[in-house]
């Protein structure tokens, strides 16, 4: 049992564990939005718009798979991908463009949101699917 098993209580039901799954999700997504809004990742203008590529492919990617948390599974993971694309063109373009972000500052916090989104797809993978 790894230690991150061990933080859902094991009596808990396959419902618990969605919401578990879907708050952490929902907070990712809110926290990049604010992050985007408040803070910017890339620079002046609009290129932190390239970051809601993700939060948007997993909603098209649950509607389709009507929220079952297989799907939020795969839907979370793609986010989770998506962001590390995005976080990739981010950082071509402040390396070629003298953007005033910082290199590292991309990478970390391109890195924090994936991993963010991975940690949620992966409690959608701890709900039974036969239970939610």
């Amino acid at each position: 049992m790894t230690p991150l098993t061990r933080s859902l209580p094991s009596g808990s039901t396959p419902t618990q564990r969605y919401a578990v799954a879907l708050g952490v999700s929902l907070l990712t997504v809110f926290f990049l939005l604010f992050g985007i809004g408040a803070l910017g990742i890339v620079g002046e203008g609009d290129r932190d718009a390239m970051y809601l590529v993700g939060p948007a492919l997993a909603l098209l990617i649950a509607v389709v798979t009507r929220f079952r948390p297989t799907g939020m599974a795969l839907a979370l993971g793609a986010a989770s991908v998506a962001t590390v694309v995005a976080g990739t063109v981010a950082v071509v373009l402040v390396a070629t463009d003298r953007e005033t972000a910082s290199l590292i500052d991309v990478v970390g916090i391109t890195g924090m949101y994936a991993v963010l989104f991975a940690v949620a797809a992966w409690l959608f993978t701890r709900v039974r699917a036969s239970g939610a």
